[in-house]
């Protein structure tokens, strides 16, 4: 896939998704090459509309579909994460299982805002142990209202 500039992590991530689109009889295509650089550019949560519309500027004969469909290879293989908060329309972050964040979420302008925390990854393993779990992964989200938005 010829993508521009991309972190280890993303290089990664590119390689397991060459081996997953192999493992399924699909191949490489400009358009959907589009969608996972423009994707892995993105640093904020993104829903489908909005993902398509910033991969029609670099490509205007991109479908709708074909965001969808790429979207959906890219959760399947796990570099990309489905996200709903709240009643929300689901929105899409690269998966990222090494860097463990949480979501503080404005019920009124929607603003997220990631955090990580060592001391709340810390309570969970301690809470896990106490209660014989072994942690896959987990979400944590606060709900309420931001500084623009407290008023």
């Amino acid at each position: 896939m010829p993508f521009k500039s991309v972190s280890a992590p993303e290089s990664k991530n590119i390689l397991r998704l060459k081996e997953f689109l192999s493992d399924k009889g699909l191949k490489e295509t400009r358009q959907r090459d589009a969608v996972i650089e423009t994707f892995l550019e993105i640093k904020e949560h993104i829903g489908i509309d909005s993902l398509y519309r910033k991969v029609k500027e670099k490509n205007p004969r991109i479908g709708y579909a074909t965001v969808y469909r790429t979207i959906k290879l890219l959760k399947e293989c796990c570099i990309a994460s489905e996200r709903h908060f709240g009643s929300r329309q689901a929105l899409y972050e690269p998966h990222t299982p090494d860097t463990p964040h949480d979501h503080l979420i404005c019920i009124r302008c929607s603003k997220i805002v990631e955090f990580e925390n060592d001391d709340i990854e810390k309570i969970q393993e301690v809470i896990a142990k106490k209660y014989k779990f072994t942690l896959t992964h987990h979400k944590h989200e606060l709900y309420g209202y931001c500084g623009g938005c407290k008023g």
